[in-house]
């Protein structure tokens, strides 16, 4: 037998909101056995049409195979509903997809350890349509074994990106990129409101977003470099001048009636940063404000 004909590995996917009728969907696609269950029993019916087994209760969910992918609304529900089998973790594998804090996955793996199962807490960088797509990956961190052992199956739902035994470790990743995103639409709503103030549309304006941004993608390895280094004395965008940008950003939204609240913290920190003597240093030493103090 080849190894393209050898049987695929099972799994079962607990909780068939939209992401995880979209898991469930992506195994089905690949071949794989997959179990489902959901709160709501009806939510399982399009899966099952296709060839999933519905459990008929948690308890039964949890003990239908050697992997269990979650996708549930927080930690605790996760909890509740592993805990309708605990005792029947054990050797079982959890992937745990749910989002939350980096101690509730520590938490998590914790819980699952005392009942002997082998867990890793996943972060989904990915929107249900993009789901087993070139264009989602998934983070994981916790236990190397699972990721090992379950990467051709975890691979079919997303390119797979191991980060270390520490389980909290995919919720930082999973916060700081959704930080990072946040602040970009953000900015990008308070500017289709700006624009709006000069008759501009959206889809206008788009275009040059979108130009813009790609270049502010390209520029991230300066302040990157910059941070690791601890050097922020040769600027190509210093603190001053960006201070002075968001002052005046945000003194034009106020004559709009724009509410410029997505700016004024930022530009709160430019003007500590300067106020401390750093305005020609580079915009990325406000990197130095933001930073955990030992």
């Amino acid at each position: 037998m080849s190894s393209s004909d050898a049987p695929r590995r099972p799994a079962t996917v607990i909780g068939l909101g939209r992401m995880g009728s979209a898991i469930a969907s992506a195994l089905l696609a690949a071949g794989h056995p997959t179990t489902v269950w959901n709160r709501s029993a009806d939510k399982a019916a399009p899966l099952v049409a296709r060839g999933a087994v519905a459990a008929r209760s948690a308890a039964e969910a949890v003990t239908a195979g050697p992997l269990i992918i979650v996708t549930l609304a927080d930690y605790d529900a996760v909890r509740a509903v592993l805990g309708t089998s605990a005792a029947d973790l054990a050797g079982r594998s959890v992937a745990n997809l749910t989002t939350g804090t980096p101690e509730d996955a520590r938490s998590m793996a914790a819980w699952a350890a005392e009942h002997g199962a082998k867990y890793v807490d996943g972060a989904m960088m990915a929107l249900p349509e993009t789901v087993a797509t070139a264009d989602a990956f998934f983070l994981y961190s916790g236990s190397r074994e699972v990721v090992e052992n379950e990467r051709p199956l975890l691979d079919v739902l997303a390119t797979t990106h191991y980060l270390g035994e520490d389980a909290g470790v995919a919720e930082v990743y999973d916060l700081g990129l959704l930080g990072a995103g946040y602040a970009t639409l953000a900015g990008f709503l308070h500017a289709l409101a700006l624009v709006d103030t000069a008759g501009v549309r959206p889809e206008e304006f788009l275009p040059h977003a979108s130009r813009w941004l790609q270049g502010m993608i390209a520029y991230l390895p300066e302040p990157a470099r910059e941070i690791e280094s601890g050097d922020y004395s040769a600027p190509a965008s210093p603190v001053g001048m960006n201070r002075a940008g968001l002052a005046a950003l945000v003194r034009v939204s106020l004559a709009g009636g724009i509410d410029p609240g997505v700016h004024v913290p930022l530009w709160n920190l430019l003007a500590q940063r300067e106020a401390d003597g750093h305005g020609e240093d580079s915009f990325s030493s406000v990197f130095e404000l933001l930073k955990r103090r030992p």
